[in-house]
Formats: C-alpha cells, sequence, structure tokens
C-alpha cells in the first residue's frame, strides 16, 4: 500500500472514530430533552411531584450529556478542514449554508435557552421555564434537521450543478438540495432511534433501581414511561426502516446489495440470508444460513420478484460488504430485541406486575445500551455502504482527502484515541455516578451542586473559581 492510501485510511478511520463518539451524544440529548420536556409538561398539568423529581434528577445527565456532544461535535468538524479539504472546497458551496443553518436556527436557539433550562427553575415563572425546556427540545430537532439534511444529500445528491473549477452549487435554488430523496426516511428513522435510545436508558435506569427498592416512586415512574415508548414505537420504527430501505434500494442499490450480501443476481426471487461470512474475493457468501424468495418478499413485495446483485455493479465500485452485512443485522436484531422488551412489559403491565417481575427488570438493564449500539451499527451501515463515494456516485472518498502524509494523520489519530477516553470516559464515568444514585422527591438543581449530590468532592481549583466568582 502506497503511503497515500495509508494517509486516507487513516483519515477515514480518524473520521470514524471521531463521529462514532459524537453521535452517541445527541442520539441521547434529542431523545433526553423530549422526555424533559414531557416531564415538565405532566408536572404542570398533574402537580404530581415525582414528575418534578425526575425532572430534576433527568436534568444534571442531560448538562453533562448536552456539553460533550457540544465539545465532540466542534472537534469533528475542524477535520473537514484538516484530512478532508478536498472534500470542502468541492462539496462547500452546498453543505457550507446548510451547516451554518443549523448554527444560526438550531444552536443558537439551544445555547439561548440551555441556561434558563439548567440554573433558572427557580428564577422564573413555571410557564417561562417550560417554554426554556421546549424551546431546547425543539432546538434539538432542528439541529437533526440541517444536519441529516447535509447527509442525506450526500448519499442522495440533487439540485446541484458543477461549476468550472469542480465544485458542486446549487443549481435551482435550495429545495431540492434540502428535501433530496432519502432526506424524509433518514430524518424519521434517526430521530425516532433518539427517541429508543432514551428511552432504553432511561428504561435501564429505573430497572436498576427497581431492582434495589421496588417501592421508590421515581424509578416506577421513569421506567413505566421508558416501557410505553419501548412498545409503541419500536413497531413504528421497524415500519420506518423497511420504508427506509425500499428507498435506499431505489437511489443506492449497491448498499442494499451489501447488506443483503447478495454478491449475485437471483432472477427468480431472492432469499434472506440470515446469517453467513461474506466472501468477496470469491462473491459468495460462505456457510450461508437463508430462507428462499423473503429477500424479494421484503424488497419488492413479490416472492417472485427479481434483484439485482453485485456482479451487475464494476467491482471498484462496491462497498465493503463484510462491515455492511454485519452492522445491519446488528441494527435489526437489536430493533427486534427492543420490540420483544417492549411486548414483554405489556404482558407484565396487563397482569399488574410491571414493578414486580425481576427478570422483565434484568432484561431492560441489559438492554440499556441497546439503542447507542443499535444508532452506531446504523451509521456504519449507512456510511460504510455509501462507499467508495463521498458524494454518491459524484466524488470518491479517495479523491475528497487532503494531500496529507501518513506520519501526520496518524499523529492526531492517536492524539484523538488518549484524549476522547481520557476527557469522554471521565464524563461517562460522572454520568454513570450520577444515574447510580436513586431518586428522591427533594431532588437538586444542577445549580444546587449535583457533584456533591453525587457524592463527589470537587477539585480545589473549582472550588477558588467559584470563590472567585462569588467575589
Amino acid at each position: 500500500m502506497v503511503e497515500s492510501d495509508t494517509a486516507l485510511l487513516l483519515a477515514r478511520i480518524q473520521f470514524a472514530f471521531t463521529v462514532s463518539f459524537h453521535f452517541l451524544f445527541p442520539a441521547f440529548s434529542i431523545g433526553l430533552a423530549s422526555f424533559l420536556a414531557v416531564l415538565e409538561g405532566l408536572w404542570l398539568k398533574t402537580g404530581n411531584a415525582v414528575y418534578d423529581s425526575l425532572y430534576r434528577y433527568w436534568l444534571k445527565i442531560f448538562a453533562v450529556v448536552f456539553g460533550m456532544g457540544v465539545v465532540s461535535g466542534i472537534v469533528m468538524s475542524y477535520q473537514f478542514g484538516t484530512n478532508w479539504s478536498v472534500f470542502s472546497d468541492k462539496a462547500g458551496p452546498v453543505i457550507g449554508p446548510l451547516m451554518a443553518y443549523e448554527v444560526l436556527t438550531a444552536f443558537f436557539l439551544e445555547a439561548g435557552f440551555l441556561g434558563v433550562m439548567l440554573f433558572g427553575k427557580e428564577k422564573v415563572g413555571k410557564t417561562l421555564h417550560f417554554g426554556a425546556t421546549l424551546a431546547v427540545a425543539i432546538g434539538t430537532f432542528i439541529s437533526a434537521f440541517w444536519i441529516l439534511s447535509v447527509n442525506s444529500w450526500m448519499q442522495t445528491p440533487t439540485g446541484f450543478a458543477i461549476n468550472d473549477v469542480g465544485q458542486f452549487v446549487p443549481a435551482h435554488g435550495w429545495w431540492d438540495i434540502v428535501w433530496n430523496p432519502s432526506f424524509p426516511y433518514r430524518l424519521i428513522h434517526t430521530v425516532i432511534a433518539a427517541y429508543l435510545t432514551t428511552a432504553f436508558a432511561v428504561g435501564a435506569v429505573g430497572a436498576w433501581h427497581l431492582l434495589k427498592d421496588r417501592a421508590n416512586e421515581g424509578a416506577r415512574k421513569m421506567f413505566s414511561m421508558a416501557m410505553w415508548m419501548a412498545a409503541l414505537v419500536a413497531p413504528v420504527q421497524i415500519f420506518m426502516g423497511d420504508m427506509h430501505g425500499l428507498n435506499t434500494l431505489e437511489h443506492q442499490p449497491a448498499k442494499v446489495m451489501a447488506m443483503e450480501g447478495h454478491y449475485q443476481s437471483h432472477p427468480d426471487g431472492a432469499p434472506l440470508i440470515l446469517f453467513g461470512i461474506p466472501n468477496s474475493k470469491e462473491q459468495r457468501v460462505d456457510y450461508a444460513i437463508e430462507v428462499p424468495k423473503i429477500s424479494s418478499l421484503i424488497l419488492k413485495h413479490d416472492m417472485n420478484a427479481p434483484l439485482a446483485g453485485l456482479d451487475t455493479i464494476p467491482r471498484e465500485d462496491h462497498p465493503p460488504v463484510g462491515i455492511v452485512f454485519w452492522s445491519f443485522r446488528i441494527m435489526v436484531g437489536l430493533g427486534f430485541a427492543m420490540l420483544g422488551l417492549g411486548l414483554w412489559s405489556l404482558v407484565a403491565r396487563w397482569r399488574k406486575s410491571l414493578y414486580d417481575w425481576s427478570w422483565l427488570h434484568r432484561a431492560a438493564l441489559v438492554m440499556g445500551p441497546s439503542g447507542f449500539i443499535a444508532v452506531l451499527a446504523g451509521w456504519i451501515t449507512t456510511e460504510v455502504g455509501r462507499q467508495p463515494w463521498t458524494i454518491y456516485g459524484h466524488l470518491r472518498t479517495a479523491h475528497s482527502a487532503s494531500p496529507l502524509d501518513a506520519p501526520a494523520v496518524a499523529i492526531s489519530l492517536l492524539a484523538f484515541v488518549i484524549v476522547y477516553f481520557a476527557v469522554f470516559g471521565a464524563g461517562v464515568w460522572y454520568l454513570f455516578k450520577l444515574a447510580a444514585k436513586a431518586p428522591q422527591i427533594d431532588e437538586p438543581l444542577p445549580q444546587d451542586d449535583p457533584a456533591r449530590a453525587a457524592g463527589i468532592t470537587p477539585a480545589p481549583a473549582l472550588l477558588e473559581g467559584e470563590h472567585h466568582h462569588e467575589r
């Protein structure tokens, strides 16, 4: 492998590493912001102190998650100028304004009301504070809107022309760019995934505390709400995933071929390959366990419908089949596991044993990280399945990277790995520390020092900074 190929591989690994870290935090904060808005709305409507207690409890966790999401996102974006300057130059006239809209409409909205949300509960009226919580929740959705529009345009580019210097520019306004063919499906699928990620994280925390104390009202309430989300939304997500898959088949058939493991075309109905080992060298799936004709039934709604395979596409345009094949199965498998847990919770609720079935609580605890794993698997399926293209069908990844030496990229990648695991590892540990404390009716607010509430003694330098601020 020549040095340029090594530098390209390292640049891709670096971006995959940083975006994987970043993606976890927005996936949690989008759902958690909406969960907080629901909790505060229920408290204002019913006056039930349990809702207010849970709002205060999860508000501290949201503050940490939101902060880590912002920091990781800023760091990630710098790579467009360092490792991917050619892509930035060619696609900048299209993606630059869209990302600017995200800052102007979403980030400013979130940042403007976040302070009121975190520290204004005892300082402003209840209605105004609820409005601030709603503004932050809406801001997280708007942020997802613009970012997913950019990503979807890279997947299914429309509404552009290429100017004399090889740049992508808007051809007839922005409507076709923003509302590109895959965007509505990707937006709905990703936002629902964020809600399910939050639901299973909240359900796991509730299950943990129920296993220790079944009488804890806060744990009972959060577990019940999470299980309602699992039972009602998981089926919707599976349906939307199917719709998104049909859209992908229309616009990115090679990705679906890799997902399905279809190296060869099937003129009279394609099998559904459940498991196997993709062998790209021999263009087959070894040790395949398959169900005849079911893939055609799912993708074409006809068991005998023909499906093209990767043999119809030039080898140099094939995505890495092994990665896409398995990441897709992890995502789908976890989706059906979520559905199963939701249905189990309905049975427990019908039997009036939702808070008594310890095995249900243990299963919910095990499923706590399932949403995070599923969104990562889905992102890997989407992004690796797009290869070898950065802008699908128009700009190759190999032609998008900066002209850097491999050692330079390797050093920055190593620095990212060390810093990320140190900084974000500490942040995740602190989140577990906060979640390990059972919710109480007199739950403190963030300004009441969540570190002390979690049993952590702040560093002397931080205390000195507080005293300086007070003076």
